[in-house]
């Protein structure tokens, strides 16, 4: 994997650049203009507490003020432990204005994989959230038994809430930690924070949670921020003011980088605690809010509440862009019912977030509303600040032809792909293959250009040699009116080696009936629609396991399916 030389072109002069002409990109800069040019707009709402631009700028400079008084600065990493809070957007700028780098860790994850992500990122001060203080102290404490002697504690912040009990801030204070908000009193509101030197610097740290094992530290430059959140509201039409509602957790992909683009538009972030359709439907009516992003969990949920939670029909166009796994074309249809405006994304911790969109035609408007939901599943074009997407052939590493069938690699090229993977040398050689970032995804290229995932390149079910896309058996799936969730993985088949295996959740009208003649129902349902071999051969019912993101953690299915043993040979 060679590096880009620093070669000198032919240009007609020999200006150079100089601090009038050129200062590195870096996306700290839009939160000094937030401030300046709307200092007295609301920044950030978290329950009864409200924040103005002017505010939140003179908390961030306190932050990191804080932070380079205690030698925190380049070359360190300060780790996060909290739900979306105002904190955690602050975390967002203080955090790189003392030259740092962020690692904004996810609060669902157990303490073992804490403890692994503080040491592997050598994190030098820990903030969490008061509600998480117990996993905090139960990750250090493993990390400190790993290490023994050479264990050096970090400095150790909780984060109070004023929408919280206060008995596990005061544990926390009394083992040491300190209070977030007396830290930031001991920084100075107008700190003169510098831009980085170089826009490669490094600006944020995170941790893939797919649906595979060991997770691998994203790490991410003040460029690609920078390009990112200036992407974001040019890609979906966000303008000036945006009410933004944060259901998109900010510990992942940095919240596909919206803290800062919610700089760049001056708009008001809403906070949530914890993400419920209720607090949903009650937000926008409160807030009248504009934005929100959600994975198609989130989705399903929306549209499956029960009236008493929803707030229908919608006070005002309510526009959500989702993004995480392949949103069934069904429960797209269903938020285009009920008055929300879905843009569908696709993109990966390594790419800042979202880096394709749907982007929505003109010509669509006149199409069935199924057509347009079917359309609109399709993981589409590239964002505006990723250069180049293409599908390549995994054997050969040409583009596969536009014709809606050929399936190869999706692969990225350009500003908005990571630096790389911490401390992994051969998971880069890996994914950087050829110059190209390798997602791992499959897709085809559709003749309008749109690509469509098809499947991770892991997911594909070989039946009698035959692929099957695991993502459209679910589609057809997630149409049958029992249906809440579906995954489908391989079983094992003593006659096709595979064959699909559906595991179910249920809508809570259809809890109490009949297993086996619901199973037998959705193989009627599917053998209408697919062709015979792709039909599921059995099919289980009960919760889906998911990663700390929500994602459908399909190895675990797949081990499961293992376990069930082989799909006996028919004697038909």
């Amino acid at each position: 994997m060679a590096a880009i030389p620093a070669t000198k072109l032919r240009d007609i002069d020999d200006l150079p650049k100089i601090p009038a002409n050129y200062t590195a990109l870096t996306p700290l800069w839009f939160l000094d203009r937030a401030a300046a040019v709307h200092p007295t707009r609301k920044s950030v709402i978290h329950g009864s507490r409200e924040y103005t631009w002017r505010q939140t700028y003179d908390r961030c400079r306190r932050l990191a003020s804080a932070l380079a008084d205690r030698s925190i600065g380049p070359g360190s990493t300060v780790a996060i432990i909290a739900p979306n809070v105002p904190a955690m957007y602050e975390a967002h700028f203080g955090v790189p204005m003392s030259g740092a780098v962020l690692n904004t860790v996810n609060i669902r994850l157990n303490a073992p994989t804490v403890a692994f992500l503080l040491g592997h990122s050598q994190s030098t001060v820990v903030m969490v959230d008061q509600e998480f203080f117990a996993l905090a102290e139960e990750s250090l404490s493993l990390l400190e038994e790993k290490a023994g002697s050479s264990f050096k504690r970090p400095l150790l912040i909780v984060i109070g809430d004023h929408t919280c009990p206060p008995e596990s801030l005061n544990q926390a204070l009394s083992k040491g930690a300190i209070e977030y908000e007396d830290f930031l009193g001991t920084g100075d509101p107008n700190y003169p924070w510098q831009p980085p030197a170089d826009e490669w610097q490094s600006i944020a740290l995170g941790y893939t949670s797919g649906t595979t094992a060991s997770p691998k530290g994203v790490v991410l430059h003040h460029r690609g921020a920078y390009v990112m959140a200036l992407s974001n509201p040019l890609i979906w039409g966000m303008l000036e003011g945006a009410v933004y509602l944060w259901t998109l957790p900010m510990f992942h992909c940095n919240g596909w980088c919206f803290p800062w683009s919610l700089a760049v538009l001056s708009g008001t972030s809403i906070c949530l605690r914890q993400v419920t359709a209720k607090d949903v439907y009650s937000s926008i009516a409160k807030y009248k809010v504009t934005h929100f992003c959600a994975a198609p969990v989130v989705l399903t949920t929306i549209v499956n509440a029960p009236k008493e939670d929803t707030i229908l029909p919608l006070p005002h166009t309510v526009h959500v862009m989702t993004a995480g796994a392949a949103p069934p074309p069904s429960v797209l249809f269903s938020m285009n019912e009920k008055g929300f405006r879905v843009a569908h994304t696709y993109g990966l911790s390594e790419t800042y977030g979202p880096s394709t969109v749907c982007a929505w035609k003109p010509e669509w408007d006149s199409l069935p509303p199924q057509t347009q939901a079917q359309l609109n599943a399709r993981q589409g074009v590239r964002y505006i600040g990723m250069e180049q997407l293409d599908v390549i052939d995994t054997q050969t590493g040409k583009p596969v032809p536009a014709d809606g069938k050929t399936a190869g690699e999706i692969v990225f090229r350009g500003n908005m792909v990571m630096k790389g993977y911490l401390k992994n040398p051969e998971a880069n050689k890996e994914t950087f293959a050829g110059g190209w970032f390798h997602s791992g995804d499959i897709a085809v290229k559709h003749p309008d250009n749109y690509i469509e995932i098809k499947d991770r390149s892991k997911d594909v079910i070989i039946s009698g040699g035959e692929n099957i896309s695991s993502v459209e058996v679910e589609n057809v799936v997630y149409h049958h009116p029992a249906v809440l969730e579906a995954s489908v993985v391989a079983r094992p088949d003593e006659r096709w080696q595979e064959s699909p295996c559906a595991f179910v959740t249920l809508k809570s009208d259809y809890e109490k009936r009949d297993q086996g003649k619901l199973a037998q129902d959705i193989m009627k349902f599917c053998r209408e629609k697919l062709p015979a071999y792709w039909v599921p051969k059995s099919v289980v019912f009960g919760p889906l396991p998911k990663t700390a993101t929500g994602k459908i953690q399909k190895h675990v299915l797949r081990t499961k399916a293992k376990e069930m043993g082989p799909v006996p040979r028919s004697r038909l």
